[in-house]
């Protein structure tokens, strides 16, 4: 990002979008830039085949990020977000965060959840900033360099807000 781009330039300049299969593969370039174990070209054409909601962060024509989540008996569940590592920190994840919750609000759901590395302390800190409270731990949920590593469960109510 060039050091021109002001903060509320780069809002102008960002969009969400319906993610296609056609995005699969810039969306895994994110991904694999971001992560030591990342989602599968595989997994991530699985999520917009199946319907889940599946957006793009789009930032000067190319994808900067992205956003999935699923919904079911009342409950949403963010499976994946992910801002490009050179557009981080400038408040597009939680632009994001708020557009996926707003959809879910939309869709009706009751309540939403999430799973988060005890490792990222700055995705912890947006979602609790964000209104979600931690409701457990998954034991050895992510693949870790070390071996395994557990997730933290946040879970933020959606009725009455």
């Amino acid at each position: 990002m060039s050091a021109e781009l002001d903060r509320s330039a780069l809002y102008q300049a960002v969009r969400f979008r319906p993610m296609t299969l056609v995005d699969v593969p810039a969306v895994v370039t994110v991904e694999r830039a971001s992560y030591l174990f990342p989602w599968s070209e595989g997994v991530f054409r699985d999520c917009v085949r199946v319907g889940y909601l599946c957006r793009v962060v789009e930032f000067d024509g190319q994808v900067a990020g992205y956003g999935i989540m699923s919904y079911g008996a009342g409950e949403a569940h963010i499976l994946n977000i992910c801002i490009r590592n050179d557009l981080r920190g400038v408040g597009i994840g939680r632009r994001l965060m708020d557009f996926l919750l707003s959809r879910a609000k939309e869709a009706e759901m009751q309540d939403v959840f999430l799973e988060v590395r005890p490792s990222n302390p700055v995705a912890i800190k947006l979602y609790e900033s964000l209104g979600f409270v931690k409701v457990g731990i998954r034991k050895a949920y992510y693949q870790a360099a070390g071996g395994r590593e557990d997730a933290l469960v946040y879970k933020r109510v959606l009725a009455n807000t």
